[in-house]
């Protein structure tokens, strides 16, 4: 039916003829940067280069912090994005935060000074960058004044507001009085960091961090994403090769975004700010991973935020898991999103482009948003490695299938690794195939799997060295469920109708 690329609903006329907040089971994790700088004892809480779980933007506030500079702290525009979302919050996510406000890190080398006035024991005043731990408040005469003894010091994440309170009523801090505090430099920090590596020693930064969370929390890491980081292709290979074999078991599935501006200040920057260009700059640079899906442009909310559109796909990959019991049978292209318009640059003049225009990103292997059916939503359903008309395997054209065969894997990884070192009987062998066999019919009766999938266990692939040694395998070839991309009908004129004149003169 189809002799071009098809994405949509359409209609045609054809030639004449005579006579259709919730807590989800996926675990996403993002990498990037909070404002732990607004956490007391944040050197001691283990909140940097780990993974953190967050259930709530309290949740947040409390861990991690929270600020509404996305841009230098990137975390912080997952966190709204879940757990902020008029569409409904869903949750819970990890994050691993690169910054650290310590000294000699992401610190200012000079202090900085500023004058306060106390009215009624009270002062206040905004600044996201300030390191809580490293304020002082200077006495007039000599000294300092003593925290938690003389005031007490809050942060009220809403306004983004320091609050200090005198602690004794008979000699509360008044008038003008200097503090003096350090704060985060957040321009230290570099692809290099949001990669991150281990050491001879066994510290984890960045990405490889995310090896961390199977063996302190137990949770299987099934899709990673780094907003305002991802668009480096140096962040988003080393993203590709993190989401493959994590603890040398799991597989997880990458969200990435291409830039709105390519190249470094130092040599030249040019806007990627259609959609020529953004396809031209994904195939020159590679972003072709078939387990990951690539986004294109950003997105600005009706209060002016702007969203990386590959966190509003991990938010929507999670609500429609979640929709079928955490299988990932469904795609997040054609969800709603809260937001009100493309975003191409401070600068651009793009004014953005509809659906049918959209087409040509997404037959490119790149994901988007579009207005249809009344809303925004999200608009792509393949990988990054597929190409319209291009030799692609079949098993990386939807972002569904490639999704579901880790599901299966990391599912089955799950289910009998308690099984590991137990006598391996025939009985237990039996178990695992009914077991595994149960579990695919199941996936077939919900709409995950199309055909009859059937786990086998092959002499052919079980040799008898093999089984010697304790080594055991089970085959499975499954079809997932492809979405319904294109959905086209086709409208004929006909003069069959005129018939009624002249057959049954009375009708």
């Amino acid at each position: 039916m189809a002799n071009e690329y098809l994405y949509g609903a359409y209609g045609h006329i054809g030639e004449t003829v005579a006579q259709s907040a919730v807590q989800a089971g996926t675990t996403p994790v993002y990498i990037g940067t909070a404002p732990v700088n607004l956490v007391r004892g944040f050197g001691e809480a283990g909140i940097i280069n780990a993974p953190i779980k967050i259930t709530s933007l309290v949740d947040a506030q409390k861990k991690i912090g929270y600020s509404s500079d996305w841009g230098t702290f990137t975390l912080c525009e997952a966190v709204y994005a879940h757990f902020n979302n008029t569409l409904g919050n869903i949750g819970p996510i990890y994050v691993i935060n690169v910054l650290d406000p310590s000294a000699g890190k992401h610190r200012k080398e000079t202090a900085t000074t500023k004058t306060l006035t106390f009215t009624g024991g009270r002062a206040e005043f905004a600044s996201d960058k300030i390191i809580l731990d490293t304020l002082t408040i200077a006495k007039n005469d000599s000294g300092n004044y003593v925290e938690d003894t003389d005031y007490a010091v809050d942060y009220n994440f809403t306004k983004g507001t320091v609050i200090i309170t005198s602690l004794k009523d008979d000699a509360q801090l008044a008038g003008s009085l200097t503090a003096s505090f350090s704060e985060v430099d957040d321009s230290e920090i570099a692809d290099s960091d949001i990669i991150g590596g281990v050491t001879s020693s066994g510290e984890y930064s960045g990405l490889s961090a995310i090896a961390l969370l199977y063996p302190e929390q137990f949770a299987v890491c099934n899709l990673i994403a780094a907003p305002g980081w991802s668009h480096s292709p140096a962040v988003y290979n080393a993203m590709l090769t993190a989401c493959k074999k994590i603890n040398g078991h799991w597989d997880a599935f990458v969200v990435a975004d291409l830039p709105l501006v390519s190249g470094s200040s130092a040599v030249g920057q040019a806007e990627v700010d259609t959609i020529t260009k953004a396809i031209a700059w994904k195939k020159a640079n590679a972003f072709t991973g078939e387990r990951s899906k690539v986004y294109w442009p950003q997105a600005v909310d009706n209060l002016g935020n702007v969203f990386h559109l590959s966190t509003l796909a991990v938010v929507e990959l999670m609500r429609a898991d979640f929709s079928h019991n955490s299988v990932p049978m469904e795609t997040c292209g054609n969800k709603a999103i809260p937001v009100i318009k493309q975003y191409f640059g401070a600068n651009a003049k793009n004014r953005g482009f509809d659906q049918q225009s959209g087409k040509e990103l997404t037959q490119n292997g790149i994901s988007t948003a579009v207005a249809w059916g009344g809303e925004w939503v999200l608009w792509g359903d393949h990988t990054a490695a597929y190409t319209y008309g291009a030799d692609v395997d079949p098993r990386a054209i939807f972002d569904v299938s490639m999704r579901m065969l880790m599901h299966i894997t990391n599912d089955f990884q799950r289910e009998w690794s308690p099984e590991i070192d137990e006598p391996m009987t025939r009985a237990l062998k039996d178990r695992i195939i009914n077991r595994e066999q149960e579990k695919l019919d199941g996936y077939v009766s919900m709409g995950a799997l199309l055909g009859s999938p059937v786990i086998l266990f092959l002499e052919s692939e079980n040799s008898t060295t093999d089984v010697m040694n304790g080594d055991f395998r089970w085959d499975i070839a499954v079809t997932p469920t492809p979405p319904l991309k294109s959905a086209s009908v086709y409208v004929a004129y006909t003069d069959a109708g005129f018939s009624v004149y002249y057959e049954g003169g009375d009708e």
